[in-house]
């Protein structure tokens, strides 16, 4: 049986790091629950935090062993129903604290109307609270920039990373993941005057991608003379091309379309057309096995049940994207 709490629920935003602030909204701790404003609700209790080490966007992180690169969405986890020790521990201290975006429209962003934190990968969040922990349960949302959410995760600043982010073999050797939940493809955001056909239109060019990010990477493998520049957030790309500081941002297709979204002065090119599919997962500590097993038992039924295409029409269906269905779930061999 699952582990219920009885605090109120809380979700309270306070930024981890911070970037070029011109479009970024601004970071405030607020108090809610799923019907409405909290301000009150117990505290949690302090837990023993390792000392955190900082990194640059240029670490050499090597593959994690057995991991299939074009295939990297096999969560090492098979789907389990028992609450473990890494489960029994957040349960004691009374809140979880989930690692999520705040700027990005329609995945983590907050309503200018309600204040509240909206978005695909905030009631995914949501939902994994709900059926692991009660409905009642304190939740912590905790805004990480791209490129601190390993970092986060590791010196135990959070619980679990609920933020468009890919499973691939190197981080897949810092963190444990789920099954993918969602799939990506990355893509060029640039002024709809701006043409991007080819990778020769961006040489020399100033290209624009998260740190630590996929998009990142897509540039120095498939950009050659590019001039690449990198921000601690994905939305500060979007700030840079404002600013005519960079030509176009790379990023996934899912970021893209959000931007492209809100301004209606860029467009999602149509190149690259075939660049591979990146898996979405939720990440955890590789020690909270408990922990991976149960959530990728939640997004058995999320998949199965219409949650996750309850979600998709509510947050992405009018975005463009090609994913219309949630990938199916891949496990290890338990050999």
């Amino acid at each position: 049986m699952p582990i219920r709490g009885n605090a109120t629920l809380r979700a309270a935003l306070t930024p981890a790091r911070t970037g070029v602030a011109a479009l970024a909204v601004a970071a405030a701790v607020l108090m809610t629950t799923l019907g409405g404003w909290d301000p009150g609700g117990p505290g949690r209790p302090d837990r023993p935090r390792p000392v955190r080490q900082a990194h640059g966007p240029e670490r050499d992180i090597p593959l994690a062993p057995g991991c299939d690169e074009k295939n990297p969405a096999r969560s090492l986890q098979h789907p389990s129903a028992e609450d473990g020790p890494a489960v029994r521990a957040i349960a004691r201290s009374g809140k979880i604290v989930i690692g999520v975006d705040q700027n990005t429209y329609h995945w983590g962003y907050r309503d200018p109307a309600s204040k509240q934190l909206q978005g695909f990968d905030i009631e995914l969040a949501r939902t994994l609270v709900k059926e692991i922990f009660g409905a009642d349960f304190t939740v912590e949302f905790k805004a990480v920039a791209t490129n601190d959410r390993i970092d986060a995760l590791k010196g135990h600043d959070i619980d679990m990373v609920v933020r468009t982010m890919t499973i691939d073999c190197r981080r897949q050797s810092e963190v444990a993941f789920s099954t993918a939940y969602f799939g990506a493809q990355q893509k060029i955001l640039a002024g709809k005057e701006t043409p991007v056909g080819s990778a020769g239109d961006l040489r020399g060019k100033k290209v624009c991608a998260a740190e630590e990010s996929t998009g990142s990477k897509w540039v120095k493998e498939h950009l050659p003379g590019a001039r690449l520049v990198q921000v601690p957030n994905q939305l500060d790309c979007l700030v840079r091309l404002q600013l005519g500081e960079a030509v176009a941002v790379v990023t996934d297709d899912t970021l893209a379309a959000a931007q492209a979204a809100q301004d209606p002065t860029v467009q999602v090119k149509r190149y690259p057309e075939d660049s591979a599919v990146e898996p979405y997962g939720v990440a955890m500590r590789k020690e909270d096995t408990d922990l991976v097993a149960r959530v990728n038992q939640v997004l058995d039924t999320y998949r199965d049940g219409g949650g996750w295409e309850a979600a998709r029409k509510r947050w992405l269906a009018k975005d463009g994207l090609a994913v219309t269905e949630p990938p199916a779930a891949q496990y290890a061999s338990k050999d």
